[in-house]
């Protein structure tokens, strides 16, 4: 199945607007240039994309020069988007930009939501049932198992702050996780371990979190899931008789950093970016998933484990 838009595309996020239209929100593929970041496209089917432009307004070069994996949550009709910035690989931290419109400028509000972490990106907001905000994340954690990047959440008080402090979601826990073995970091050497771009849905009274692991940069990318009967945990990874959720497969090389969303007719669906023919650019994909009380499941080639789940698509 080819990419649903040529351009080069990573981290993808797709946010439902309130017509039922779609505006997807990404990563390039180059450092920090220009007056304003991070590109936006627009589709009515999430099949057809058009750009529509950069949309975050750059800040001052001593903050950072990469933007990453931007997320956008909408809240009385103000958007706020949710993105890290750092020098490079180093420094990166979560801030909060704010707009009057899904396309922009959005203008950051001059907070650093994770001043207390070593590292963190790809944050993503999530709202509950009950309407209580969270962010979740992905931070450096040295004194684990398996040291590398994790994954986190803190509730959000108000849209630029922490109601808590941030706990710890999962820990990585399989060598296919594995980033870098002998990684020199911190002034010391790692078998270093990466789980990182998490996305959160309510399904079957359970919420599902999606994440990706491994090494973006090639083949062994891939994307598996975890489980837990509230935002705040405890949360489970999938048992270990699950293949990944989207792994490199005849068309996907390094498929990985998903967001979850509707169709316009109302089915599940993973947003997705993999590497194309060339291993040159990642490109947007999109695929459907299912929710069964198994474990969730993505049509395609890249399908899980169960032959024939039972859907449960709703809270």
């Amino acid at each position: 199945m080819a990419a649903v838009f040529d351009g080069y595309f990573a981290d993808p996020f797709v946010l439902t607007l309130r017509d039922g239209s779609y505006v997807a929100y990404g990563s390039s593929g180059a450092k920090a240039s220009g007056a304003h970041l991070f590109e936006a496209l627009t589709s009515r089917d999430l099949l057809k994309w058009a750009s529509a432009g950069p949309v975050l307004d750059r800040l001052d070069a001593s903050v950072g020069d990469e933007y990453w994996a931007p997320e956008v949550l909408e809240v009385d009709g103000v958007f706020w988007m949710y993105y890290s910035v750092g020098h490079g690989i180093v420094g990166h931290h979560i801030r909060v930009a704010r707009s009057n419109s899904p396309l922009g400028p959005f203008v950051d509000e001059g907070v650093n939501l994770t001043a207390d972490e070593a590292f963190a990106i790809d944050p993503h907001p999530f709202v509950d049932i009950d309407g209580t905000r969270y962010l979740f994340f992905a931070r450096d954690v040295l004194d684990s198992e398996r040291p590398g990047t994790q994954l986190a959440v803190a509730p959000l008080s108000t849209m630029t702050s922490f109601a808590a402090e941030p706990i710890t979601v999962l820990e990585p826990n399989a060598n296919w996780q594995i980033f870098e073995r002998n990684r020199e970091l911190y002034g010391a050497v790692f078998d270093w371990h990466t789980l990182e771009g998490p996305s959160v849905i309510r399904r079957g009274g359970r919420y599902w979190l999606t994440y990706s692991g491994g090494a973006w940069t090639g083949k062994d990318y891939a994307v598996s899931w975890g489980v837990a009967d509230s935002p705040l945990g405890p949360w489970s990874h999938a048992p270990s008789g699950f293949a990944p959720l989207l792994s490199t497969s005849a068309d996907l090389t390094g498929p990985g950093h998903n967001s979850l969303t509707t169709t316009p007719s109302g089915d599940d669906a993973i947003v997705f970016h993999a590497w194309d023919a060339t291993q040159t650019k990642r490109q947007m994909h999109v695929r459907g998933i299912t929710f069964s009380p198994e474990g969730p499941w993505v049509d395609g080639p890249a399908r899980g484990p169960s032959a024939s789940p039972r859907s449960s698509r709703r809270a």
